[in-house]
């Protein structure tokens, strides 16, 4: 069986994907933050705050990688 064509051409629609699913969930995860830090365990806490700045991270790494992505589109 060969091997899948690589198939680039939605690329950019995916990254858009990617960037809004991972603001949503940041945001759901700020807004949970806000609503309950003082009710979780620290250790949680820290690790829900890590968790976010990996998003963060995560985001500009595929706002990066769509612009990269964007003039292969035209």
């Amino acid at each position: 069986m060969a091997p899948k064509p690589d198939d680039r051409s939605n690329n950019a629609a995916r990254l858009r994907e990617s960037i809004q699913n991972t603001q949503d969930n940041l945001r759901e995860s700020e807004d949970y933050l806000d609503e309950h830090a003082e009710e979780i365990a620290p250790s949680e806490l820290n690790a829900l705050k890590q968790k976010n700045r990996n998003r963060q991270s995560a985001i500009s790494g595929f706002e990066s990688e769509l612009e990269d992505e964007e003039p292969l589109e035209s």
